[in-house]
């Protein structure tokens, strides 16, 4: 995982839930790329033709409410999606997007920022830059552990190579 990342923008509203993330349909499976391919198909059927590798998901307030499923933040990493902004996230959701290598990043207003602008997302510093509209944010750095537990893949991964 880079630490710096530059991707285009999919652009969601406040609420978005883990059943709008990953269809409950599709929950007979553990298959990351099976997963990617129903990725938002309930919010946005035109996504997983849109999104490209790197892209960035942003939205509103409460992003991944609802059931407490890693087959989400899998399926939207799985997808290609290299980091997720919102003006907060539900509890769950962040410690399975962490937990799976996946960032996330809180951001106190979206509201300026529409599908398609291209940022560059500074993990370390915790600076988003939005290089279509020219404006700058600011997030809470991720702290060392965390910031390497997402390096490594995810929490599997990083006690695997630290032998914790």
């Amino acid at each position: 995982m880079a630490e710096i990342i530059q991707g285009k923008v999919h652009k969601y509203q406040n609420n978005v839930n883990t059943d709008e993330i990953i269809p409950a349909r599709y929950l007979n499976t553990a298959n990351a790329g099976e997963l990617a391919r129903h990725c938002m198909e309930d919010i946005d059927k035109e996504f997983i033709k849109k999104v490209s590798k790197g892209d960035i998901i942003v939205a509103g307030k409460n992003f991944g409410c609802g059931s407490s499923r890693e087959h989400a933040p899998i399926s939207i990493k799985a997808a290609g999606v290299s980091c997720v902004i919102a003006e907060s996230f539900a509890r769950i959701f962040f410690r399975n997007a962490i937990n799976i290598g996946l960032p996330i990043l809180v951001i106190k207003d979206t509201s300026k920022i529409k599908s398609g602008d291209e940022l560059e997302v500074d993990l370390v510093k915790g600076i988003v830059k939005n290089n279509t509209r020219h404006k700058t944010y600011s997030s809470t750095p991720f702290p060392n552990f965390l910031l390497n537990i997402i390096k490594t893949g995810g929490l599997m991964n990083y006690i695997k190579s630290n032998n914790v």
